[in-house]
């Protein structure tokens, strides 16, 4: 049968006995009922579901990312343990390096005597005014000394080998007012205190 007599068979169909239509015309409307009916449940039924699909596909990815981040770190936990461990010890060696307020008067002393064991006079040694940051209060200390610049030398690695933490800034070194062959150095040290709160 070809195309021509294909349309021809069309016109002459009975729609009150279909069962005498030929069987390509049988094939075709049947072809074509199939055709819009997965059309139709496709765009009013599974549309939105495999948009759904989708939106969970994308979030399991996330989930799996997240649960495989998750599960390397629940593996590693021992070891996370151990270096907090580790960590809050440290911590603690270098808050005990630390000095309290009621140490302050000691720490003095200690830097007082370094000077002196380097050789050095001390014309002045004053507290500045504290200075608070976000986790520790600096407590500056304005030091004077005259002496050798050897000597400026053995007093700065006399201080740094302090059992408190003390740190020396705004270094001024100058000749003495005085005709002798002295120098004067003017420092600051500061040294750390944590904020308990």
């Amino acid at each position: 049968m070809d195309a021509k007599e294909f349309f021809e068979s069309l016109n002459n169909l009975d729609p009150n006995n279909i069962g005498s239509w030929p069987v390509p015309v049988k094939i075709f409307i049947w072809l074509f009922a199939c055709g819009v009916a997965g059309f139709l449940v496709f765009h009013l039924m599974l549309s939105d579901s495999m948009t759904q699909l989708d939106g969970v596909k994308l979030r399991e990815e996330e989930l799996m990312k997240t649960y495989e981040s998750k599960a390397f770190q629940a593996s590693n936990l021992d070891a996370y343990k151990e270096q907090m461990k580790e960590m809050e010890a440290t911590f603690g060696v270098l808050l005990r390096q630390l000095p309290k307020d009621a140490e302050v008067p000691g720490l003095l002393e200690d830097i007082s005597h370094t000077g002196l064991a380097a050789g050095l006079a001390f014309n002045s040694i004053s507290l500045a005014k504290e200075e608070s940051k976000e986790f520790y209060v600096e407590l500056p200390i304005d030091v004077e000394v005259r002496g050798g610049f050897h000597s400026f030398g053995a007093f700065v690695s006399g201080v740094a080998a302090l059992p408190r933490i003390v740190t020396l800034h705004d270094f001024e070194i100058a000749p003495s007012s005085d005709q002798s062959h002295e120098l004067t150095m003017k420092v600051r040290a500061r040294t750390y205190r944590y904020k308990e709160n």
